[in-house]
């Protein structure tokens, strides 16, 4: 039986350029043809409509510009994830590495569970608010 193939995540944003940045630099993800970033100061029509990132292999990610997106308040109730990302890393060291780099780029922790014996771990929220898991996998 043919099943379809899975080839993109996309996020909503009220800033796809700026969302998209942060996850070509977070997870070093390519535009695709013709979704770079134009020179500084030209304009940038495709930065506010829809960007590709896209992965050497598996799925790449999309960014979808919205006019509103209310900010997901996980783990308090309200507004659920509703989806989130994992990443995993090699090790504990690497675990730390990672997530002082998302906090560099623009990311908040949300919850700190590194001192789990069976899976240490990060839940950050991106810019945008979109939770992300990084653990050691």
């Amino acid at each position: 039986m043919a099943v379809p193939a899975w080839r993109t995540v996309v996020l909503d944003t009220t800033n796809a350029r700026g969302l998209a940045e942060f996850y070509r630099e977070l997870l070093g993800l390519t535009y695709r043809p013709g979704d770079e970033p134009p020179p500084a100061g030209e304009p940038d029509p495709d930065g506010a409509d829809w960007l590709v990132l896209r992965a050497p292999s598996g799925p790449g990610l999309a960014f979808q510009q919205v006019e509103e997106l209310p900010r997901s308040t996980w783990p308090e109730p309200g507004v659920p994830q509703q989806l989130h990302l994992d990443l995993t890393v090699a090790d504990a060291d690497e675990l730390e590495a990672e997530r002082a780099r998302a906090e560099r780029l623009g990311a908040t922790l949300l919850l700190d569970r590194t001192d789990d014996p069976d899976e240490p771990l990060y839940v950050l929220a991106d810019p945008d608010g979109h939770p992300f898991c990084i653990f050691v996998g």
